[in-house]
């Protein structure tokens, strides 16, 4: 390919209108495309106001822990009072838990009173126990004091406070039922204790509901979409060693021993390479069984701590992880086909590495490079994450008005209030709805910019050591790749943001497609035609070529860019005809060039897949404070990432 592609290229015009001979790329240039530059400066700017709105405005322990009847977060320690033991939600009325329940009923479970206790309380077997609201007025305890005698202090109430608590409008409410930890809420079981009931008829307490409904009431709450989304960025938050190790770390040094490994055994790592990866997607896909409770006992449950084992609480998570459990076989299935299908064709990728091989031992400052972009991109991706945790958490603590028989008894006023008695929702505006989807955008753009700024560096380097035909040449500088990357910070960052800005565009309008179509489809009760589907799905294809297309294209101009210095738009025409001109040799060298280098990144991501398995199995994270609720996303993110 260096003999057509070497005249094309050393007969351009270069961008002060001299013509240069000889092919070696000339510093002396012009700022292009300055309008995309000013553009991306104005949006870097917007990100940094628009997360500065989400570390004031969020809490990302909303996305974990529920509200108690204060309006209070559970686990929060700068709460009033002090809960920062205190991270398990409790629903201390079980007939508003009936309530909530019922198909027609008017009082939701939002409204229902909820306590933030340590752990989720169980019925006594001789005796009638207790959970009272927070200490305070006439009731002389301390939180701790409170806590350690089991949220019970029955026995100093007034005979008025007694008399409400058997009304159950408290401050006192029985534990009628025994319930169990499941993501941080106290989920009911609907088998009342005989010896507690007993004790509370006794005492003249009223009628206390026992349908099944208690229970699936708090299962419906806790199932929900927007709380399994919750769960899912909390896990980003709880599970951040995992992503800088596997996600971060690992990969970096994994691709630099690929990369040696190419340099000193270029004949071999073709094979190895479809070989390792066969391996690897096995593998990932084995634990993907393995946490859907297909193979073995160890599937993710969403009871946190020890449990009696007749009891069994399913979640929404454990469906998402079976679907991408049959995804995952599915591409294993069409991996491994297609690895042995091209296995007469490795032997022509042995040519394109050896060309790759001699690069890298030649201008070995390449194999350094990788380490500037990965910290950028490591101290971006720190920032954005925790920027999104905190911007998912935003919104405002607004009490309810729930127009239902909520009364219960006021320590401080010293009487039964029916007023202001309904519970507390984080109520979301729709500029959160934008802010997050601008935020989601931001992140998509700027990681297309970086990298389409490393791989700008990459060609112009390579590109001073290939037409130099591979010889050492006083025209190519000592280090070549901080030489291309002072040419890009000069002269080319303007055609880099304007491309990374194209490719995140056509991105983000199939996505907002995709959520209209779906929107309008649960909107709609009527079953859609033939004609709808197929223009449906002719559209999501004609979307994705134009994309896949955007993305060749791309990779292909910043090669020019890199050479010739040219704007975005020029540099793209020029590697279309060039594409065009020696297609053939593209289809018969590059392409599978390409695919044994797709399969190299594809090795190191699902190698960081298996740790990240391997990290998330251990009992920090499958039991206790940080306890994820499926490994999905944090696996999932630890492969972009890299």
């Amino acid at each position: 390919m260096r003999g057509s592609l070497g005249a094309v290229i050393g007969s351009y015009t270069s961008s002060d209108g001299v013509t240069q001979m000889g092919g070696i790329i000339k510093h002396k240039r012009k700022c292009r495309d300055i309008i995309a530059l000013f553009i991306f400066i104005a949006f870097w700017i917007a990100i940094i106001v628009n997360s500065s709105f989400a570390f004031n405005q969020g809490n990302p322990l909303r996305l974990t822990y529920g509200l108690d009847y204060k309006g209070n977060v559970c686990g929060d320690k700068h709460a009033h009072p002090a809960l920062g033991e205190l991270e398990l939600r409790y629903w201390q009325n079980p007939n508003q838990l009936y309530q909530t329940g019922l198909k027609d009923g008017q009082f939701k479970l939002v409204d229902a009173r909820s306590i933030c206790l340590l752990e989720c309380p169980i019925p006594s077997d001789d005796s009638l126990n207790w959970v009272c609201d927070y200490p305070e007025g006439d009731i002389r305890l301390s939180v701790g004091d409170w806590i350690n005698r089991n949220y019970d202090y029955f026995e100093f109430l007034t005979p008025e406070m007694r008399n409400s608590s058997l009304q159950l409008q408290g401050p006192c409410y029985p534990v009628i039922f025994p319930s169990v930890n499941v993501y941080w809420s106290c989920q009911f079981i609907a088998r009342a204790s005989n010896t507690s009931l007993k004790h509370w008829e006794q005492m003249g307490g009223v009628t206390i509901n026992q349908d099944i409904v208690i229970d699936k009431s708090i299962h419906k709450s806790i199932n929900s979409r927007s709380a399994v989304l919750k769960r899912y960025m909390a896990d980003i938050g709880k599970a951040w060693p995992v992503l800088i190790v596997c996600g971060g770390i690992l990969p970096l040094f994994l691709s630099v021993i690929w990369l040696m490994m190419i340099r000193h055994f270029v004949a071999a790592m073709p094979w190895i390479t479809v070989v390792f990866f066969n391996v690897l997607i096995i593998s990932v896909t084995m634990f993907f069984y393995v946490k859907a409770g297909w193979i073995g006992n160890d599937a993710i449950s969403p009871i946190i701590g020890e449990h009696d084992p007749y009891i069994n609480v399913f979640g929404r998570e454990l469906t998402h992880l079976r679907a991408v459990t049959v995804l995952m076989t599915v591409i294993m299935a069409v991996s491994i086909l297609t690895s042995i299908a091209i296995v007469r064709r490795i032997l022509m990728a042995t040519s394109v590495l050896k060309v790759a091989a001699k690069v890298i031992g030649e201008v070995q400052a390449l194999i350094i490079f990788p380490l500037i972009p990965f910290a950028i991109l490591a101290v971006f991706y720190m920032f954005w994450t925790s920027a999104a945790l905190h911007l998912f958490s935003s919104g405002q603590i607004i009490q309810n008005d729930c127009n239902s028989n909520c009364c219960t008894y006021d320590l401080v006023a010293k009487r039964v209030n029916c007023d202001r008695c309904c519970g507390y929702s984080i109520h979301y505006t729709p500029h959160i709805g934008v802010s997050i989807l601008f935020h989601l955008f931001g992140c998509y753009w700027a990681t297309q910019f970086f990298v389409a700024c490393s791989s700008t560096v990459v060609a112009g380097s390579v590109a001073s050591y290939y037409w130099a035909h591979g010889e050492t040449s006083h025209e190519i500088p000592f280090l070549s790749v901080f030489s291309s990357m002072k040419r890009l910070m000069r002269y080319s960052l303007g055609s880099v943001a304007l491309g990374s800005l194209i490719v995140s565009f056509v991105e983000s309008t199939r996505f907002m497609l995709e959520s209209l179509r779906r929107k309008l489809k649960v909107s709609s009760h009527v079953h859609d035609s033939w004609i709808g589907k197929a223009a449906y799905k002719s559209s999501q294809c004609f979307l994705r070529c134009i994309e896949w297309t955007i993305k060749s294209i791309n990779r292909n101009a910043y090669i020019m860019i890199a050479i010739t210095g040219k704007s975005f738009f020029n540099a793209s025409s020029i590697a279309t005809d060039l594409i065009m001109n020696n297609i053939l040799k593209i289809g018969r060298l590059n392409v599978i060039g390409d695919v044994i280098l797709f399969l190299g990144k594809l090795c190191v991501s699902l190698s960081s897949s298996v740790f990240a398995f391997l990290m998330l199995d251990t009992h920090k994270y499958s039991s206790g404070h940080n306890k994820t609720s499926s490994p999905l996303f944090p696996v999932v993110l630890s492969i972009p990432i890299c």
